[in-house]
């Protein structure tokens, strides 16, 4: 049986970073990992979940079975870390409000709207929060510099993207995308985050650098994932 994905690649790396990152910021523990996975099927979960929210009937029981698939062996994994630690159910309130935003962009066909961008980046790094509070065992200020800081990054490669293939004929995007980049880089300096800002620093070589390049989705796509790679490990260190 063929895997039913999501063809947003992109997100792989929202998705990953901030939750680990908020691990490290903590103390890991076993659990961790089923929770980390149950995060990924609950991901996988949404992409058939948000398809069902366009209402095509032809393909209506396809999505309602992966959504089912994902979203029962999510649970089974989230199991043990839920009886660990039930505070872990307060983030679904959180995620809940975000979800039925991306259900109604999804609902009216306009998935790609920064808006549900924005959204969407929200949700992947509140992941961070959990993670960190799953790890500490309480709120912290790390948690939601974690959060905060995974926002910052990912919002600006959304921009940069939209720059690079939907809107690479906007002007206007791309003085939101240079001028973003270039004020996050300025705040961090300015409040003496030096590693946060070297962290940051090839997001606005690359945003400035690579536009009006002919470059193809993939590379693109590759590029993007360099960036975060290196984001992680200048973060995680």
């Amino acid at each position: 049986m063929k895997l039913f994905l999501p063809k947003q690649h992109g997100a792989w790396a929202m998705l990953i970073i901030p939750f680990w990152l908020g691990v490290f910021a903590s103390q890991f523990k076993w659990l961790h990992i089923p929770l980390f996975l149950g995060w990924v099927f609950l991901y996988l979960a949404t992409y058939p979940m948000l398809l069902l929210c366009k209402r095509k009937k032809k393909q209506q029981r396809f999505y309602a079975k992966w959504t089912a698939i994902y979203l029962g062996i999510s649970l089974l994994l989230l199991s043990a870390p839920l009886v660990s630690e039930p505070g872990l159910f307060i983030f679904a309130l959180i995620f809940l409000p975000f979800f039925l935003l991306n259900g109604y962009y999804s609902s009216v066909n306009k998935d790609r709207a920064l808006t549900n961008d924005i959204s969407a980046i929200a949700v992947f790094c509140l992941a961070g929060v959990a993670s960190h509070f799953f790890g500490a065992g309480e709120m912290h200020n790390n948690g939601f510099h974690v959060a905060t800081v995974s926002f910052l990054f990912f919002l600006g490669s959304t921009f940069y993207v939209k720059t690079m293939i939907r809107e690479k004929k906007n002007a206007s995007f791309k003085t939101i995308s240079w001028g973003y980049h270039g004020l996050v880089v300025l705040f961090w300096a300015f409040t003496g985050n030096w590693l946060v800002l070297l962290a940051f620093t090839p997001s606005l070589v690359r945003a400035i650098a690579f536009y009006g390049r002919k470059l193809s989705v993939m590379k693109v796509g590759i590029y993007e994932i360099v960036n975060a790679v290196i984001f992680f490990l200048v973060m995680a260190a």
